[in-house]
C-alpha cells in the first residue's frame, strides 16, 4: 500500500508525528512518503500516488490547514482514502467526515495506521493502549537545519525534536490533550527516545525540544532519558515543558535538569489572576507561579512562560495590571510577544464547557475558525487583543527585540508612562526561533 502521511504545522518542529508512524507503516511493508507541508508545498505528484492520504493533527493551527490541503487532495486524487489523526481529529471527527476522511485516529495512533491498511481496524477509534515504539524514521523530511532553531547568547543551533511521552494525568479544562487521553498518558521507551536523538544528533542536532505535554508526568522516566543523554552527548541541550505544580513537587530534579543541558523549561502558566486560574483548573495559583519563578532562578534555569491573558473575563485595568506583574516580575525578555496577546480557545470537546457560564456566552461551533466563538463583554478588550496581535507580528517580523516590542504593548493598552527599570538583555534567555505556541 502507498502511503502519504502530511504534517502541516507543529511548531517549527520536525515532525514525530510523521516520523514515528512512518517507522511502523515501513516495517509493516508500505510504502511511505511524508510531506510537511509548513516546509515545501504539497507535491501533485505524491497524491497521484498515494492509496492512503493521513494527515496529522496535532493541534489547533495545524487542523485549519489542513481543511484546505484535505480539498485539494480530493480535487487531485478523488480515488485516494482519507485518515486524519494525532488530538484534534477525534475533536474534530464530524467535520472531518463531511470533507471526505474515512478513518479517525486519536491518541496512540502508530498501531492504529498499521490496523487501518490492513483492513483490521475501525473507521473511528480513540487508542490509549501501551505500544512497543519504534525508533522513528525520518526519511523523506527536510534536513533539520530548515526548521526553528535555538538562540543563546547570539549563536544558534540545530535543533532536534522528539517525544519521551504522551498524554498527561492532569485535567486542564482548556487543554486539547483532555478530552482524548482524560488523565492518562503513555511514555516511549528510552531506548527508542535516545536511539531517536542519536540518529538527529548525526544530521548535525545540537539541540533537542521534548514534545511532551509535560516532561515531569513520569519524572523517573524523565530524568533516565536526560543523565543518559548527556553522558552520550555532554555539550547537547535541550528544552523541556513542564507545569508549575510539577516544578514545585520536584524542586529537587531542577539543579539535575540544568547540570544534564535543559537550556530553559517552559510552563503554560496561562494566567496571573488566581480566579481564571480557577476557571481554567491549572492546578496552580499566582503565588505558585511566583514560587516557581524563585526556585528556577536559584537553580539558574530560565523559565519560559506561556499565558492566555485575553479570556472572557479579561478587563482593560486586568491586563495592564498584568503587563504590569510581567514587568514586574522582570519577565519581559522571558516570555515571547505573541503570548502576551494569545486570546483563549475553547475547541470540540473542552472541558470549559463543563461550566454553565462557559456554555452560556458561547456562539455555536464555527467550522471554519474550529472553535466556539465567544466575545469579552467589553468589546474594547477584543479589539486590544486584534490590535496587539497585529503589532506583534508585524514587530517580529521586523526583528524587534522584545524588550522593544513590551514597550509598544505597554502603550497600546493605555499603561501610561512606562517605569523607568532595567530589563534584562534578551541574549541571556534562550530562545526557539518559531514563538508561537497553539
Amino acid at each position: 500500500m502507498r502511503v502519504l502521511l502530511v504534517s502541516t504545522y507543529d511548531l517549527g518542529r520536525q515532525p514525530f508525528g510523521l516520523a514515528s508512524p512512518a517507522a511502523w507503516l515501513r516495517a509493516a511493508g508500505h510504502g511511505v512518503t511524508l510531506a510537511d507541508v509548513s516546509r515545501s508545498p504539497l507535491a501533485a505528484a505524491a497524491i497521484v500516488e498515494a492509496d492512503w492520504v493521513a494527515f496529522f493533527l496535532p493541534m489547533h493551527t495545524a487542523t485549519r490547514l489542513a481543511m484546505r490541503a484535505i480539498s485539494r487532495v480530493r480535487d487531485i486524487n478523488p480515488q485516494a482514502r482519507l485518515c486524519a489523526y494525532g488530538l484534534y481529529a477525534p475533536l474534530n471527527a464530524a467535520l472531518l467526515k463531511r470533507v471526505g476522511v474515512e478513518a479517525i485516529i486519536g491518541g496512540e495512533f502508530e498501531q492504529g495506521l498499521v490496523d487501518l491498511l490492513s483492513g483490521s481496524a475501525p473507521r473511528e477509534q480513540i487508542s490509549l493502549a501501551r505500544q512497543q515504539f519504534l525508533a522513528p524514521d525520518r526519511t523523506g523530511l527536510p534536513p533539520l537545519a530548515s526548521y526553528a532553531q535555538l538562540v543563546t547568547n547570539g549563536s544558534r543551533r540545530v535543533v532536534g525534536s522528539t517525544e519521551a511521552s504522551r498524554g498527561c494525568k492532569h485535567l486542564c479544562r482548556h487543554c486539547p490533550v483532555v478530552p482524548v487521553y482524560r488523565g492518562a498518558f503513555r511514555v516511549v521507551q528510552p531506548e527508542v527516545v535516545l536511539e531517536d536523538i542519536r540518529r538527529q544528533v548525526a544530521l548535525g542536532a545540537g539541540h533537542f525540544t521534548f514534545g511532551d505535554p509535560d516532561f515531569f508526568n513520569a519524572p523517573a522516566h524523565a530524568m533516565r532519558v536526560v543523565e543518559v543523554l548527556h553522558r552520550e552527548w555532554p555539550a547537547l541541550t535541550y528544552d523541556v515543558t513542564i507545569k508549575i505544580e510539577h516544578l514545585l513537587k520536584r524542586r529537587g530534579l531542577l539543579g539535575t535538569l540544568r547540570d544534564t543541558g535543559c537550556a530553559f523549561v517552559t510552563s503554560a502558566v496561562e494566567s496571573l489572576d488566581d480566579a481564571v486560574l480557577e476557571k481554567l483548573a491549572k492546578g496552580h495559583t499566582r503565588a505558585d507561579f511566583i514560587e516557581a519563578l524563585d526556585l528556577m532562578r536559584a537553580a539558574d534555569l530560565p523559565l519560559s512562560p506561556t499565558f492566555i491573558p485575553f479570556t472572557p473575563w479579561t478587563t482593560a485595568e486586568s491586563y495592564r495590571s498584568f503587563l504590569r506583574e510581567t514587568l514586574e516580575l522582570e519577565l519581559t525578555d522571558q516570555v515571547a510577544p505573541i503570548q502576551l496577546a494569545i486570546r483563549l480557545l475553547i475547541p470540540e470537546g473542552s472541558l470549559l464547557l463543563g461550566l454553565p457560564e462557559v456554555r452560556n456566552m458561547v456562539g455555536p461551533f464555527d467550522e471554519r475558525a474550529l472553535c466556539y466563538p465567544w466575545r469579552n463583554p467589553d468589546p474594547c478588550v477584543d479589539a486590544l487583543s486584534s490590535a496587539m496581535q497585529a503589532k506583534i507580528k508585524h514587530a517580529e517580523q521586523s526583528g524587534r527585540a522584545r524588550k522593544e516590542i513590551f514597550r509598544e504593548i505597554w502603550g497600546l493598552a493605555g499603561g501610561g508612562a512606562f517605569p523607568n527599570r532595567p530589563m534584562a538583555a534578551r541574549a541571556t534567555i534562550p530562545y526557539l526561533t518559531e514563538p508561537w505556541y497553539c
